[in-house]
């Protein structure tokens, strides 16, 4: 069996994280078929099949999953030692990939983002936003920014700003001629927002007041998937939302929303941005983590 060339390998990887044969090849500045055939060829050296492939998807077989698993964190390895050789010289180059949700990595782009890429041209900086909590090793990313109470406890967690705070928030309109829930149980009576989080599952309402946790599953005959169509649904009256204080800010200031249950929405530790902690860090991620503190100092 001759042995596959890198090209080849990371041509498969592409194809795998991103389920898609168009993004990949779009992503790698190859044509379609080329990238298909580079794949074809893959499986015939190793004698099995790593793709399941329709007209309107592509998934992996066991033997991608775990190819890929394995692949994943050899050429992450490869890459920083590549690095660390190109950055002798002082200066930082490579490809630095992070993961989060799409708040986290706007929080980024906000702050640290641009700075980074101003000192650091040579770098590519891979975002990738998603709502979904991944293994960030397993999927080849260097690094990912979480809320600090969903990140693995064998994680280098850093902090990245002050503490986050949700609201439950409804319109003047809504709450005309209603009564206002006084405590998490009155949810019960009224027409709540719903959210359908990434896994699928419905988020239950987490609150706390005086050291008591209360989580309701509230009910409601509107269930989005994102807190910006929350809020906005909440402004126009159509029920109470429970969304991140950044997303319903600027209708608080002028009045389109108001909050409840205001006492049992207390603050939270914010975002963070983590990494293995028994892997070698790459000069690309330790100057990302060197800025964030020099930022925050």
């Amino acid at each position: 069996m001759s042995k596959p060339t890198l090209t080849d390998l990371k041509a498969f990887q592409a194809v795998a994280e991103h389920r898609s044969f168009r993004r990949a090849a779009d992503l790698m500045g190859v044509s379609r078929s080329s990238l298909s055939h580079t794949v074809r060829t893959l499986e015939q050296r190793l004698g099995t099949r790593l793709l399941h492939r329709t007209t309107r998807s592509v998934s992996l077989t066991e033997s991608g999953e775990q190819l890929l698993l394995r692949l994943s964190l050899l050429l992450s390895d490869l890459e920083a030692i590549l690095e660390d050789a190109s950055s002798v010289e002082g200066k930082v180059t490579g490809r630095l990939r992070i993961n989060g949700s799409e708040g986290a990595v706007r929080l980024l782009l906000q702050t640290v983002v641009p700075r980074f890429l101003a000192l650091h041209d040579s770098v590519e900086l891979d975002l990738v936003a998603e709502g979904r909590l991944v293994d960030i090793v397993g999927q080849g990313f260097d690094a990912g920014v979480r809320l600090t109470e969903a990140v693995p406890q064998d994680m280098v967690a850093i902090p990245l700003g002050h503490e986050l705070r949700f609201l439950a928030v409804a319109s003047p309109d809504y709450l005309h001629g209603r009564t206002a829930p006084k405590t998490p149980d009155d949810l019960a009576s009224h027409q709540c927002i719903r959210q359908r989080l990434p896994s699928g599952k419905l988020y239950r309402w987490e609150f706390q007041q005086h050291g008591q946790d209360v989580a309701v599953d509230v009910p409601g005959a509107l269930t989005l998937d994102s807190s910006q169509l929350m809020v906005e649904a909440a402004a126009d009256g159509l029920g109470i939302a429970y969304v991140p204080e950044s997303y319903a800010l600027a209708y608080l200031r002028d009045g389109r929303l108001g909050t409840v249950l205001e006492e049992w929405c207390p603050r939270i530790p914010g975002l963070c941005l983590y990494y293995p902690n028994n892997r070698h860090v790459p000069p690309s991620l330790r100057a990302f983590i060197d800025l964030l503190r020099e930022l925050r100092a």
